[in-house]
């Protein structure tokens, strides 16, 4: 997380003019760590950020029978010609970007666009989609998860891989 803080800072050191973006429903577990600690440890507080769903903006949207439930979008900034960092916890196919970069677009056209994850399935991409910011990588086989688990403290959060075969 502090590598994560640290490289975002280098780029965009005051964080004037950029917008970062969780994207739900986990990546803004990863935003609100990272707000902490540009608060607490670089002393900036005046970040403009939001949480974006990208439910009905996925290419898969209706190809299932499931119901699929939406969680709140909460972006009450504008973000024409600013750059914006969207934050997701684990990149995977690339399909969650794609949703995202197609959702961006109904609150404005930013300057560009940059991916930070945490975790990186970089075996398993269908699209040619890369961070920019990145935790670490995880070569995980066709049918692993990989699992981030968030708790109160940082401390006591972790990320682990569920075999398929265990």
């Amino acid at each position: 997380m502090q590598r994560l803080a640290c490289q975002l800072v280098e780029n965009h050191p005051s964080c004037e003019n950029t917008v970062l973006i969780g994207l739900q429903p986990r990546g803004i577990h990863l935003l609100d760590r990272l707000l902490s600690i540009l608060q607490s440890d670089y002393g900036l507080s005046n970040i403009e950020s939001g949480y974006l769903d990208t439910t009905f903006f996925r290419d898969d949207f209706r190809r299932t029978e499931k119901i699929h439930s939406a969680s709140p979008t909460q972006i009450a900034i504008d973000i024409e010609g600013k750059s914006v960092v969207l934050i997701d916890d684990v990149l995977y196919t690339g399909r969650s970007i794609r949703a995202a970069l197609t959702a961006i677009d109904s609150y404005g056209r930013p300057s560009n666009i940059e991916l930070m994850t945490l975790i990186d399935r970089r075996f398993s991409r269908h699209l040619p989609i890369q961070p920019d910011y990145l935790g670490a990588q995880i070569d995980a086989l066709e049918g692993d998860k990989v699992r981030v688990k968030w708790e109160d403290t940082p401390e006591n959060s972790l990320v682990y891989l569920e075999n398929k075969d265990a």
